[in-house]
């Protein structure tokens, strides 16, 4: 069984210190994002992003999107973003849009699906971007459920479906996004939303013409 951990209740350094330590041993820990919780691991440690797709019993040709805490740390992992990348950046982050743009060589194929994209995200949770930096990387960023099941807005739900497959769910109470975050594929200054979410369509209109 999972290990449930109350954010308000824990020193902020012990729990930061507690799940990069599991997480850099290649362990998967169940966080709240500004929008649904997730499941946050090391995406450069291939072990662990093998350990995502059991824990979720996620297909292998499903990618993985990535959390950032910087526009700077998303353009190290991306293969020359274009223009457009930086202005919708600017605009919606942090906040709950993924932009799926070309992967850098860094990135294992593994966590693109062999597509040679990435999903890019930079929430709007303090606790999230105080988790990459003490990590010292980006962290996956896929959704804590089984792939056939509803998305988690609490640490309980997440205990129901995922509590005996991973070792530490962080319990930040219900979080405050209902909708998953929206996504955006960039094809060079083009985009188009590929999953609808959190911010509408009427509010990248602009962008997307």
């Amino acid at each position: 069984m999972a290990e449930i951990l109350k954010l308000d209740n824990s020193p902020l350094a012990y729990v930061l210190e507690y799940a990069v330590r599991l997480i850099l041993c290649g362990k998967v820990v169940a966080i709240p994002t500004d929008t649904i919780y997730g499941l946050a691991a090391d995406p450069f440690n291939l072990a662990a992003i093998s350990e995502i797709f059991r824990i979720k019993r996620r297909t292998a040709d499903r990618p993985l999107p990535l959390l950032v805490d910087s526009i700077e740390q998303a353009v190290d992992l991306a293969n020359h973003p274009p223009e457009l990348f930086f202005k919708l950046a600017r605009q919606f982050w942090p906040g709950p849009l993924t932009l799926v743009v070309p992967a850098s060589r860094q990135i294992p194929l593994k966590v693109t699906a062999n597509t040679g994209k990435v999903g890019l995200r930079w929430p709007q949770a303090p606790f999230v971007s105080a988790l990459i930096a003490a990590a010292g990387r980006p962290l996956t960023g896929t959704s804590a459920n089984l792939s056939d099941m509803s998305s988690c807005s609490t640490a309980d739900e997440v205990d129901c479906q995922l509590g005996d497959a991973v070792p530490l769910i962080l319990d930040g109470g219900l979080t405050r996004g209902v909708l998953a975050s929206t996504v955006v594929e960039l094809l060079g200054e083009r985009g188009r939303i590929v999953r609808p979410g959190a911010i509408s369509e009427s509010e990248l209109k602009e962008f997307l013409d």
